[in-house]
């Protein structure tokens, strides 16, 4: 089994097109999910250089470095548990430890050395994303919103918002959703 990397998946639609992508230039994977590709057998060169292309186009890449390969794998752990599952509370630190099979003092700097943030600050960010998302969708009240992103209170939530953004959640909601940013910009 052959792993590739790729940056800049972050939903179910990402799947799907970097799965079309890999059909169309004759790789057929035997796994795709958020940040990974598997195939039975490696890419050959031409199959990369087309790979790099067409994913390129549609806004991926296919990453080779280690370092690179970790961070994307951080970014997908995190982003796939903040939007995509329905936790009220994770503990990241030990997710991406057990995840990554490695201790996260070592991916917390590697992390903060490349992006210029903290792990924790990415969560954050991502959280304030969801709950963008959530006050978009109007069907939670703050509170449901604060217990479902795994927030102590509405006021802890609250504060965190506003810092983020500039604006309440009142006043982001009375705005509506032209300051929601896509997941891979964050």
């Amino acid at each position: 089994m052959n792993t590739y990397t790729i940056k800049n998946m972050v939903c179910r639609r990402c799947i799907t097109a970097v799965e079309s992508i890999f059909h169309e230039t004759g790789v057929n994977p035997t796994l795709v999910r958020l940040g990974e590709v598997v195939t039975e057998k490696p890419l050959t060169d031409d199959q990369t250089k087309l790979l790099r292309e067409k994913l390129n186009e549609a806004g991926f890449e296919l990453l080779d470095d280690i370092r690179k390969q970790q961070i994307e794998r951080i970014k997908t752990l995190i982003i796939d548990h903040v939007h995509h599952r329905n936790e009220e509370k994770f503990n990241y630190t030990d997710v991406l430890s057990k995840e990554l099979h490695r201790e996260y003092s070592s991916l917390s700097k590697l992390f903060s050395e490349t992006e210029g943030i903290t792990i924790e600050q990415f969560v954050i960010l991502q959280k304030i994303e969801k709950v963008k998302e959530l006050l978009v969708y109007d069907e939670l009240s703050l509170g449901e919103i604060a217990d479902k992103l795994g927030y102590s209170s509405v006021a802890h939530l609250s504060g965190q918002f506003k810092k983020i953004t500039g604006f309440t959640p009142t006043q982001f909601k009375a705005q509506g959703i032209g300051s929601r940013k896509h997941l891979d910009h964050l």
